[in-house]
C-alpha cells in the first residue's frame, strides 16, 4: 500500500498531462503557418471588440440616396462606403463590424453553456456509472436521434426569438459530443494507477475529480471546444438566415446574409460580404483546433 501511494506525485506528473496548457510552451511548438492563423484569430477578437467603434457609420443610419451601392473597385462605388450598401442605404462594413461583434458573443456564450453541460453530465456517467450514467446516456442517444432544427423551431415557437432565448437554444446543441467524449475519457483516467492510488489513499470523490480526473481531461475538452466553436457560429448564422436569430435591424452575419438572399443576381455584395466573415472565422477556428489537437496529444510526444 504505502508503494503505490507514494507513486500518486511521480505518476501525477507524466508529460503532457498537465503541462500542456503553457501558453508560451505551445507557442514555441506551432510552426510559421500557425501563427499566421493565431496572429490572424487574435486580430479578429480585437475587432470584435473594438471593431464598432471603429465603424464608420452607425449599423442601422439609412441613405436611401445611397442605397445598393457596390465596393470600391466597380462602377456607382462610393469612398464612405467601401464595402458597400445594402438596400436601404445602409454601410456593409459598419453593419458587419456590428453583426461579427454580435456573432461572436452568441456564439461564445451559446458554446459555453454547452461545454458546461456537456461536461458536467459526461463526468457524472464516466465517475458515476450504472443507472444514473445509462439514463445520461440515453438522453445523448435522443439528443443525436433527433434533428436539432425542430428543436430549435419549438423552443423559440413556445418562447420567441429574443436574444437569450437564442443564446439557450445555442447552448441547447452539441452538448452531447462534450459527454460522449468526457465519458470516455473519464472511464479511462478513473482506472488508471494514480486514481486506484488516491482512492486507497482515502482521498474524497471531490478532490479526486478536481485533483486528478478533470486536469487530465480539459486537453480533449479545450480541443472539441475549438472544433465545434465554428459549428456554433454557422448555427447561429444559420438561425439568422432563417430567421429564427437575432431580429431586424439588429445586425449579424447570418441576418445580414439572410437580407442579402433576395438580391444575390443584383447586389451579391450584401450576402458576400458576411458570409466572407462567417468563412473566414471559421476557418480559422477549425485550423487552430486541428493544431491543437495535435500539440495536446500525449501519444504523439
Amino acid at each position: 500500500m504505502t508503494d503505490i501511494v507514494s507513486a500518486v506525485p511521480r505518476l501525477e506528473r507524466r508529460p503532457g498531462l498537465r503541462r500542456t496548457g503553457s501558453v508560451a510552451r505551445l507557442w514555441h511548438k506551432a510552426d510559421f503557418s500557425t501563427r499566421i492563423c493565431l496572429s490572424l484569430f487574435a486580430l479578429v477578437l480585437l475587432v470584435t471588440i473594438f471593431g464598432p467603434m471603429l465603424a464608420p457609420f452607425h449599423p442601422d443610419a439609412q441613405t436611401l440616396l445611397a442605397r445598393l451601392r457596390p465596393p470600391l473597385g466597380f462602377e456607382r462605388a462610393m469612398p464612405a462606403h467601401p464595402l458597400g450598401t445594402d438596400q436601404l442605404g445602409r454601410d456593409i462594413l459598419s453593419r458587419t463590424l456590428h453583426g461579427l461583434q454580435l456573432t461572436m458573443i452568441i456564439a461564445l456564450i451559446g458554446s459555453l453553456i454547452s461545454l458546461v453541460i456537456g461536461v458536467t453530465l459526461g463526468v457524472i456517467a464516466g465517475y458515476a456509472p450504472g443507472k444514473l450514467g445509462s439514463a445520461i446516456m440515453a438522453l445523448v442517444d435522443v439528443q443525436i436521434a433527433v434533428p436539432f432544427t425542430l428543436i430549435a423551431l419549438l423552443v423559440i415557437a413556445i418562447f420567441g426569438n429574443s436574444l437569450p432565448v437564442l443564446i439557450g437554444v445555442i447552448g441547447m446543441s452539441g452538448w452531447e459530443v462534450y459527454a460522449r467524449i468526457v465519458r470516455a475519457q473519464v472511464l479511462s483516467v478513473s482506472r488508471q494507477p494514480f486514481v486506484e492510488a488516491a482512492i486507497a489513499a482515502g482521498a474524497s470523490h471531490s478532490r479526486i475529480l478536481l485533483k486528478h480526473v478533470l486536469p487530465n481531461v480539459a486537453s480533449p475538452i479545450i480541443v472539441v471546444w475549438t472544433m465545434t466553436f465554428s459549428a456554433v457560429i454557422l448555427l447561429e448564422s444559420t438561425l439568422s438566415f432563417l430567421g429564427l436569430g437575432v431580429q431586424p435591424p439588429t445586425a449579424t452575419l447570418g441576418s445580414m446574409v439572410g437580407l442579402g438572399r433576395d438580391y444575390l443576381a443584383s447586389s451579391p455584395w450584401i450576402a458576400v460580404v458576411p458570409s466572407l466573415a462567417i468563412m473566414f472565422v471559421s476557418l480559422l477556428v477549425l485550423l487552430i483546433g486541428d493544431w491543437l489537437r495535435d500539440a495536446l496529444d500525449v501519444k504523439l510526444k
